[in-house]
């Protein structure tokens, strides 16, 4: 009887056990699929294994066929040979993003000029794996400082060590309490000002205007306080944005010069790599972005980046970006070209740069 007895428990205490196995199981899942297994270590992610060990990466290659990635810091390594991680402004897509890095004030901040070409700059930085940016403009500094810097830097994505947090607002070049503003939240900040021929910027800035409002009066109109006389009205925004020097001298109370890097709207068209080349030296970047990255669209007339590595297409900027500019009477434009010719001369003595544009 007893051996009956015993050989009846063992199915229950097996069902038993397979129950509460399963139990557990289910738990686990569930907690994991609600975030709470976040914090759990993943070796796959332990920087100084990747750099220093020779492990195998999830796509079967070892830390030694890395190529530069033992000089790259630990968050690019990471970013390089995790599949497909986009470089916006989710760009770890999973579920390690809320355990990984902090929110900084932006090292860096591309503060103008509007029409430069600060968005394609952006683009184009994006590309660098220690490089991490806010997507759409803050204007922290120009709009919304009364909010408080806590709230800016809750904008600002997570970065790991190594990684520059950068933003780009170009109004903050033109605001006269941005310098002070920026200065008080960090006097260290470098500063990206991307300037273009302030001619060719103000009719790229009148059309972006005109294709938002189909009845705005005529660039000349705009741009004479008087016709007869041919005096330029400087109140316009189109135009007193180009006045270059006057806007830099408001900045150059705060920051000495060596926290300026000066990039040109042209050479960022007609020589995409150069110019990134530049942009990365002052950021203390490696250069990773070079002329691999970049065709020439011919319909648009400006660079694109190539198609990346897992998606299906290249990546151009919107439709916004090469539209056709208006025909402006030449007389317009070479009066235009004479009041901003002596401005320019001192923007080139303060920057100790000649950008060619008389």
């Amino acid at each position: 009887p007893n051996l009956i007895s015993t050989s009846h428990h063992f199915p229950v205490q097996s069902k038993l056990s397979v129950f509460f196995t399963m139990i557990i199981l289910f738990t686990y899942l569930f907690y994991c699929l609600n975030g709470f297994c976040d914090s759990l270590p993943r070796p796959v992610f332990d920087q100084r294994s990747l750099l220093h060990g020779g492990i195998i990466l999830t796509d079967g290659r070892d830390a030694e066929n890395l190529g530069g990635a033992l000089n790259a810091s630990p968050a690019s390594v990471v970013r390089q040979h995790l599949p497909d991680l986009p470089t916006g402004d989710a760009p770890f897509n999973i579920s390690v993003a809320n355990t990984f890095g902090s929110k900084k004030f932006p090292q860096a901040i591309i503060i103008g000029v509007k029409k430069g070409g600060t968005r394609a700059l952006l683009e184009f930085l994006r590309i660098h794996p220690d490089v991490r940016a806010v997507g759409a403009e803050p204007h922290f500094f120009d709009r919304f400082y009364e909010k408080g810097l806590e709230w800016y830097r809750n904008l600002m994505p997570r970065t790991l060590e190594g990684q520059i947090t950068m933003e780009k607002t170009p109004s903050y070049f033109i605001t006269k309490e941005a310098p002070r503003r920026v200065f008080s939240m960090s006097r260290h900040t470098k500063l990206i000002v991307v300037v273009r021929d302030p001619v060719t910027r103000a009719v790229s800035d009148y059309t972006q205007t005109l294709s938002k409002s189909p009845g705005l009066p005529s660039f000349r109109s705009l741009a004479f306080r008087n016709a007869t006389t041919g005096l330029i009205d400087t109140s316009w925004s189109a135009v007193r944005i180009g006045i270059y020097a006057k806007h830099l001298e408001n900045w150059l109370r705060f920051f000495p010069p060596s926290r300026f890097l000066f990039v040109s709207g042209e050479r960022l068209v007609s020589d995409p790599a150069g110019e990134m080349g530049r942009v990365q030296d002052f950021l203390g970047l490696k250069r990773v972005v070079t002329d691999k990255h970049f065709y020439f669209n011919q319909t648009k007339g400006f660079p694109c980046l190539k198609k990346p590595e897992g998606s299906s297409r290249p990546r151009c900027l919107g439709k916004s970006k090469g539209r056709p500019h208006p025909q402006i009477p030449a007389e317009v434009l070479l009066r235009l070209r004479d009041f901003y010719r002596p401005f320019n001369l001192k923007f080139y003595q303060m920057t100790g740069h000649n950008f060619g544009w008389d």
